[in-house]
Protein backbone atom coordinates (compact mmCIF):
# COMPACT_ATOMS: atom_id res chain seq x y z
CA UNK A 1 0.00 0.00 0.00
CA UNK A 2 0.77 3.41 -0.67
CA UNK A 3 2.23 5.27 2.18
CA UNK A 4 1.56 9.07 3.00
CA UNK A 5 3.46 11.50 4.46
CA UNK A 6 2.21 15.05 5.59
CA UNK A 7 5.08 17.71 4.81
CA UNK A 8 2.99 20.87 5.82
CA UNK A 9 1.02 22.52 8.00
CA UNK A 10 -1.11 25.47 8.55
CA UNK A 11 -2.87 27.72 11.33
CA UNK A 12 -5.27 29.99 11.41
CA UNK A 13 -7.60 30.12 15.29
CA UNK A 14 -7.78 32.82 18.29
CA UNK A 15 -4.66 31.31 19.98
CA UNK A 16 -2.38 32.32 17.05
CA UNK A 17 -1.56 31.02 13.83
CA UNK A 18 1.21 29.28 13.68
CA UNK A 19 1.58 25.63 14.51
CA UNK A 20 4.26 25.80 17.12
CA UNK A 21 2.51 29.67 18.82
CA UNK A 22 -0.20 27.76 19.37
CA UNK A 23 1.58 24.37 20.96
CA UNK A 24 3.09 27.32 23.25
CA UNK A 25 0.04 28.85 23.98
CA UNK A 26 -1.75 25.14 24.99
CA UNK A 27 1.02 24.12 27.03
CA UNK A 28 0.90 27.28 29.17
CA UNK A 29 -2.81 26.44 29.59
CA UNK A 30 -4.34 29.79 27.55
CA UNK A 31 -7.78 29.42 25.87
CA UNK A 32 -10.04 31.84 23.53
CA UNK A 33 -12.72 30.14 25.21
CA UNK A 34 -14.78 33.10 26.39
CA UNK A 35 -18.71 34.03 26.83
CA UNK A 36 -20.59 36.20 24.22
CA UNK A 37 -23.93 38.20 24.34
CA UNK A 38 -26.13 38.11 21.06
CA UNK A 39 -28.13 35.04 20.96
CA UNK A 40 -31.73 34.03 23.10
CA UNK A 41 -28.54 32.96 25.47
CA UNK A 42 -25.34 33.77 26.26
CA UNK A 43 -23.14 31.25 25.39
CA UNK A 44 -19.13 30.55 25.69
CA UNK A 45 -16.83 30.05 22.30
CA UNK A 46 -13.47 30.73 20.73
CA UNK A 47 -13.79 33.20 17.73
CA UNK A 48 -12.02 34.95 15.45
CA UNK A 49 -11.29 38.83 15.49
CA UNK A 50 -13.94 40.40 12.99
CA UNK A 51 -14.40 41.33 10.67
CA UNK A 52 -13.78 37.59 9.37
CA UNK A 53 -14.68 35.51 5.65
CA UNK A 54 -14.42 32.08 5.36
CA UNK A 55 -12.53 32.01 2.50
CA UNK A 56 -9.67 34.59 3.25
CA UNK A 57 -9.14 32.30 6.83
CA UNK A 58 -9.48 29.09 4.30
CA UNK A 59 -6.74 30.87 2.18
CA UNK A 60 -4.31 31.83 5.06
CA UNK A 61 -4.16 28.33 6.86
CA UNK A 62 -3.74 26.87 3.29
CA UNK A 63 -0.99 29.20 1.99
CA UNK A 64 0.94 28.62 5.03
CA UNK A 65 0.46 24.84 4.25
CA UNK A 66 1.52 25.23 1.06
CA UNK A 67 5.22 27.25 2.01
CA UNK A 68 5.81 24.77 5.06
CA UNK A 69 5.49 22.08 2.84
CA UNK A 70 7.53 23.80 -0.11
CA UNK A 71 5.54 23.07 -3.24
CA UNK A 72 4.05 24.58 -6.23
CA UNK A 73 0.31 24.15 -5.72
CA UNK A 74 -0.21 25.07 -9.10
CA UNK A 75 1.56 21.81 -10.22
CA UNK A 76 -0.20 19.39 -12.18
CA UNK A 77 -1.37 16.27 -9.85
CA UNK A 78 -2.16 18.24 -7.13
CA UNK A 79 -5.87 17.93 -5.42
CA UNK A 80 -7.52 20.25 -2.99
CA UNK A 81 -10.16 19.56 -0.52
CA UNK A 82 -12.17 21.38 1.91
CA UNK A 83 -13.86 20.40 4.56
CA UNK A 84 -16.38 22.31 6.42
CA UNK A 85 -20.13 21.64 7.96
CA UNK A 86 -21.77 24.90 7.47
CA UNK A 87 -18.73 27.50 5.09
CA UNK A 88 -20.52 30.79 4.86
CA UNK A 89 -23.72 30.25 5.64
CA UNK A 90 -24.01 33.53 7.80
CA UNK A 91 -23.85 35.47 4.55
CA UNK A 92 -26.57 33.21 2.74
CA UNK A 93 -28.91 36.31 1.72
CA UNK A 94 -25.88 37.95 0.22
CA UNK A 95 -23.51 35.52 -1.71
CA UNK A 96 -23.50 31.97 -3.19
CA UNK A 97 -22.21 30.59 0.19
CA UNK A 98 -22.38 26.91 -1.18
CA UNK A 99 -19.42 24.48 -0.03
CA UNK A 100 -18.75 23.88 -3.84
CA UNK A 101 -18.76 27.82 -4.18
CA UNK A 102 -15.99 28.50 -1.84
CA UNK A 103 -14.20 25.45 -2.98
CA UNK A 104 -13.79 26.30 -6.44
CA UNK A 105 -12.37 30.44 -5.07
CA UNK A 106 -9.56 28.83 -2.73
CA UNK A 107 -8.34 26.20 -5.38
CA UNK A 108 -8.24 28.79 -7.69
CA UNK A 109 -6.53 31.42 -5.66
CA UNK A 110 -4.06 29.05 -4.22
CA UNK A 111 -3.25 28.11 -8.30
CA UNK A 112 -4.78 24.34 -7.88
CA UNK A 113 -6.29 23.39 -11.40
CA UNK A 114 -7.62 19.89 -10.40
CA UNK A 115 -11.68 20.11 -9.71
CA UNK A 116 -11.40 20.91 -6.17
CA UNK A 117 -13.33 18.23 -3.73
CA UNK A 118 -16.07 19.04 -0.66
CA UNK A 119 -16.64 17.25 2.58
CA UNK A 120 -18.98 18.18 4.90
CA UNK A 121 -19.83 15.04 7.14
CA UNK A 122 -21.03 16.72 9.84
CA UNK A 123 -17.96 16.90 13.31
CA UNK A 124 -16.08 14.11 11.34
CA UNK A 125 -15.49 16.14 8.37
CA UNK A 126 -11.96 17.06 9.00
CA UNK A 127 -11.01 13.14 9.56
CA UNK A 128 -12.50 12.31 7.08
CA UNK A 129 -11.55 15.06 4.38
CA UNK A 130 -7.59 13.66 5.29
CA UNK A 131 -9.23 10.36 4.68
CA UNK A 132 -9.91 11.27 1.33
CA UNK A 133 -6.99 13.22 0.65
CA UNK A 134 -4.89 9.79 1.44
CA UNK A 135 -7.44 7.82 -1.03
CA UNK A 136 -6.62 10.33 -4.29
CA UNK A 137 -2.98 9.90 -3.31
CA UNK A 138 -2.91 5.98 -3.02
CA UNK A 139 -5.31 5.85 -6.20
CA UNK A 140 -1.99 6.97 -8.01
CA UNK A 141 -3.78 10.42 -9.99
CA UNK A 142 -2.38 13.10 -7.45
CA UNK A 143 0.88 13.64 -6.05
CA UNK A 144 0.23 15.95 -3.48
CA UNK A 145 -3.11 17.15 -1.81
CA UNK A 146 -4.07 20.12 0.20
CA UNK A 147 -6.68 19.70 3.31
CA UNK A 148 -8.47 22.26 4.41
CA UNK A 149 -10.95 22.70 7.66
CA UNK A 150 -12.50 26.05 8.01
CA UNK A 151 -15.13 26.25 10.32
CA UNK A 152 -16.92 29.93 11.09
CA UNK A 153 -20.04 30.43 13.85
CA UNK A 154 -23.20 32.38 13.21
CA UNK A 155 -26.68 32.43 14.25
CA UNK A 156 -27.73 29.75 12.59
CA UNK A 157 -25.36 27.23 14.17
CA UNK A 158 -25.27 28.64 17.52
CA UNK A 159 -29.26 28.67 17.81
CA UNK A 160 -29.13 25.17 16.68
CA UNK A 161 -27.16 24.06 19.35
CA UNK A 162 -28.83 25.97 21.68
CA UNK A 163 -32.00 24.62 20.53
CA UNK A 164 -30.87 20.92 21.29
CA UNK A 165 -29.54 22.21 24.99
CA UNK A 166 -26.08 21.28 23.96
CA UNK A 167 -24.39 24.24 24.71
CA UNK A 168 -22.40 24.66 28.12
CA UNK A 169 -22.90 27.53 29.77
CA UNK A 170 -19.88 27.82 31.40
CA UNK A 171 -16.12 26.48 29.83
CA UNK A 172 -16.30 23.24 28.64
CA UNK A 173 -15.23 19.98 30.65
CA UNK A 174 -14.44 16.88 28.54
CA UNK A 175 -14.81 13.31 30.40
CA UNK A 176 -15.21 15.45 33.94
CA UNK A 177 -18.13 14.52 36.50
CA UNK A 178 -19.17 17.82 36.18
CA UNK A 179 -19.75 18.27 32.46
CA UNK A 180 -23.02 20.07 31.19
CA UNK A 181 -21.90 20.92 27.30
CA UNK A 182 -19.74 22.02 24.44
CA UNK A 183 -18.67 24.95 23.80
CA UNK A 184 -18.24 26.57 20.14
CA UNK A 185 -14.98 27.48 18.08
CA UNK A 186 -13.55 29.03 15.35
CA UNK A 187 -10.73 28.32 13.24
CA UNK A 188 -9.54 27.03 10.08
CA UNK A 189 -6.29 24.77 9.62
CA UNK A 190 -4.69 22.76 7.05
CA UNK A 191 -2.16 20.04 6.11
CA UNK A 192 -0.43 19.26 2.79
CA UNK A 193 -0.16 15.34 2.29
CA UNK A 194 2.27 13.56 -0.45
CA UNK A 195 3.49 10.23 -1.56
CA UNK A 196 5.78 9.17 1.12
CA UNK A 197 8.56 8.52 -1.15
CA UNK A 198 8.86 11.71 -2.32
CA UNK A 199 9.61 12.76 1.05
CA UNK A 200 11.36 9.43 3.17
CA UNK A 201 13.31 11.67 5.20
CA UNK A 202 12.59 10.32 9.14
CA UNK A 203 11.45 13.98 9.81
CA UNK A 204 7.97 13.20 8.21
CA UNK A 205 4.91 12.12 10.04
CA UNK A 206 2.97 9.58 7.95
CA UNK A 207 -0.96 9.18 7.33
CA UNK A 208 -0.62 5.54 8.20
CA UNK A 209 -4.79 4.78 8.10
CA UNK A 210 -8.03 6.03 8.66
CA UNK A 211 -11.52 4.29 9.07
CA UNK A 212 -14.87 5.91 8.75
CA UNK A 213 -17.80 4.11 10.31
CA UNK A 214 -21.62 4.95 10.74
CA UNK A 215 -23.75 3.31 13.32
CA UNK A 216 -26.98 4.89 12.25
CA UNK A 217 -27.82 5.14 15.94
CA UNK A 218 -30.10 8.37 16.32
CA UNK A 219 -29.97 11.48 14.47
CA UNK A 220 -28.05 13.85 17.23
CA UNK A 221 -26.87 10.84 19.64
CA UNK A 222 -24.21 8.46 19.74
CA UNK A 223 -24.29 5.18 20.33
CA UNK A 224 -24.76 4.49 23.53
CA UNK A 225 -22.42 0.98 23.04
CA UNK A 226 -19.35 3.26 20.76
CA UNK A 227 -20.33 0.80 18.43
CA UNK A 228 -19.60 3.00 15.32
CA UNK A 229 -16.26 4.71 17.68
CA UNK A 230 -15.16 1.35 18.28
CA UNK A 231 -15.36 -0.31 14.92
CA UNK A 232 -13.38 2.60 13.29
CA UNK A 233 -10.46 1.87 16.31
CA UNK A 234 -11.08 -1.48 15.53
CA UNK A 235 -9.77 -1.07 11.72
CA UNK A 236 -6.74 1.30 12.44
CA UNK A 237 -5.31 -0.68 15.34
CA UNK A 238 -4.04 -3.51 13.42
CA UNK A 239 -1.14 -0.65 11.69
CA UNK A 240 0.06 0.30 15.15
CA UNK A 241 1.56 -1.82 18.12
CA UNK A 242 0.04 -0.82 21.39
CA UNK A 243 3.54 0.07 22.92
CA UNK A 244 4.20 2.70 20.28
CA UNK A 245 0.88 4.54 20.45
CA UNK A 246 1.55 7.72 22.36
CA UNK A 247 -2.60 8.78 22.82
CA UNK A 248 -5.64 8.74 21.55
CA UNK A 249 -6.66 12.21 21.10
CA UNK A 250 -10.66 11.92 21.42
CA UNK A 251 -13.38 14.15 20.11
CA UNK A 252 -13.90 14.96 23.47
CA UNK A 253 -16.64 17.59 23.26
CA UNK A 254 -18.03 17.50 27.20
CA UNK A 255 -21.85 16.41 26.39
CA UNK A 256 -22.79 13.94 28.43
CA UNK A 257 -23.44 10.95 25.75
CA UNK A 258 -20.71 11.81 23.45
CA UNK A 259 -17.36 11.47 26.25
CA UNK A 260 -19.72 8.54 28.02
CA UNK A 261 -19.77 6.57 24.30
CA UNK A 262 -15.30 7.44 23.43
CA UNK A 263 -15.02 5.81 26.81
CA UNK A 264 -16.87 3.07 26.13
CA UNK A 265 -15.36 2.30 22.75
CA UNK A 266 -11.73 3.14 23.74
CA UNK A 267 -12.89 0.25 26.28
CA UNK A 268 -13.93 -2.14 24.56
CA UNK A 269 -11.10 -1.45 22.01
CA UNK A 270 -8.62 -2.16 24.81
CA UNK A 271 -6.80 1.10 25.03
CA UNK A 272 -7.01 1.64 28.92
CA UNK A 273 -3.95 1.94 29.78
CA UNK A 274 -3.45 4.23 26.89
CA UNK A 275 -3.28 8.26 27.56
CA UNK A 276 -6.04 10.08 26.38
CA UNK A 277 -6.64 13.59 25.95
CA UNK A 278 -9.13 16.09 24.29
CA UNK A 279 -8.55 19.80 23.13
CA UNK A 280 -11.75 21.03 22.63
CA UNK A 281 -10.89 23.31 26.66
CA UNK A 282 -8.71 25.64 24.42
CA UNK A 283 -10.61 26.07 21.22
CA UNK A 284 -13.83 25.08 21.49
CA UNK A 285 -15.73 22.82 18.82
CA UNK A 286 -14.68 23.90 16.00
CA UNK A 287 -16.64 21.64 14.31
CA UNK A 288 -15.29 21.04 10.40
CA UNK A 289 -11.77 22.14 11.13
CA UNK A 290 -11.60 20.13 14.16
CA UNK A 291 -10.21 16.60 13.15
CA UNK A 292 -7.33 18.79 11.11
CA UNK A 293 -6.60 21.40 13.94
CA UNK A 294 -6.48 18.60 16.60
CA UNK A 295 -3.99 16.75 14.58
CA UNK A 296 -1.85 19.05 13.49
CA UNK A 297 -1.65 19.97 17.77
CA UNK A 298 -1.08 16.74 18.23
CA UNK A 299 1.38 15.87 16.18
CA UNK A 300 3.29 19.13 17.25
CA UNK A 301 2.91 17.92 20.94
CA UNK A 302 4.00 14.57 19.97
CA UNK A 303 7.45 16.06 18.77
CA UNK A 304 7.89 17.90 21.77
CA UNK A 305 7.57 14.69 23.87
CA UNK A 306 4.22 15.52 25.49
CA UNK A 307 0.88 14.68 25.99
CA UNK A 308 -1.19 17.72 26.40
CA UNK A 309 -3.51 17.77 28.77
CA UNK A 310 -7.45 17.90 28.77
CA UNK A 311 -7.93 21.79 29.73
CA UNK A 312 -11.26 21.78 32.20
CA UNK A 313 -11.06 18.25 33.63
CA UNK A 314 -10.52 17.31 37.37
CA UNK A 315 -12.89 14.60 38.08
CA UNK A 316 -13.08 10.86 35.94
CA UNK A 317 -17.25 11.24 35.08
CA UNK A 318 -17.52 8.21 32.17
CA UNK A 319 -18.34 4.37 33.46
CA UNK A 320 -15.02 3.21 31.70
CA UNK A 321 -11.44 4.43 33.60
CA UNK A 322 -10.02 6.32 30.46
CA UNK A 323 -6.21 7.95 31.21
CA UNK A 324 -7.62 11.75 31.05
CA UNK A 325 -5.36 13.71 33.02
CA UNK A 326 -5.23 17.57 33.45
CA UNK A 327 -1.88 17.37 34.03
CA UNK A 328 0.78 17.64 30.87
CA UNK A 329 2.76 14.68 30.58
CA UNK A 330 5.67 12.97 29.17
CA UNK A 331 4.95 10.77 25.90
CA UNK A 332 6.07 7.35 25.23
CA UNK A 333 5.93 6.34 21.52
CA UNK A 334 5.93 7.68 17.82
CA UNK A 335 2.22 7.00 16.94
CA UNK A 336 -1.39 8.87 18.31
CA UNK A 337 -5.20 8.05 16.97
CA UNK A 338 -6.88 10.75 16.23
CA UNK A 339 -10.40 9.65 17.02
CA UNK A 340 -14.20 11.77 15.80
CA UNK A 341 -17.72 11.44 16.23
CA UNK A 342 -20.75 13.56 14.86
CA UNK A 343 -24.97 13.79 14.35
CA UNK A 344 -25.90 10.57 12.06
CA UNK A 345 -24.06 8.61 13.55
CA UNK A 346 -20.81 9.14 12.14
CA UNK A 347 -17.91 8.41 13.20
CA UNK A 348 -14.15 8.36 12.37
CA UNK A 349 -10.25 7.23 13.43
CA UNK A 350 -6.96 8.11 11.79
CA UNK A 351 -3.59 6.84 12.77
CA UNK A 352 -0.19 8.87 12.69
CA UNK A 353 3.25 7.99 13.03
CA UNK A 354 6.30 9.63 12.93
CA UNK A 355 9.15 9.03 11.03
CA UNK A 356 7.79 6.18 8.40
CA UNK A 357 8.64 3.37 11.10
CA UNK A 358 7.15 0.24 10.12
Amino acid sequence: MMRVGIIGTGLVTPLGNTPAGVLAAVREGKSALALHPGFPEPYFASLLPRPVSFEEVSLQAARAAVQSAGIDASAPATGFVLSSIKGDIEHIDKVDVSLAYSAGNIARALGVSTPPVVVSNACISGLAALVQGMRMIRSGQYKQVIVVGTELQSSFIVTGFQSLKALSVEPCKPFDANRIGLNLGEASAAIVLTCHSERSEESVWELVEGAIRNDANHISGPSRTGEGSYNALRAVLPFVDKKDLAFVNVHGTATVYNDEMEAIALSRAGLLDVPVNALKGYFGHTMGAAGILESILSMEALEAGVVLPTRGFSELGVSAPVQVSAQEREAHGKAFIKLLSGFGGVNGALLFRKGGAQ
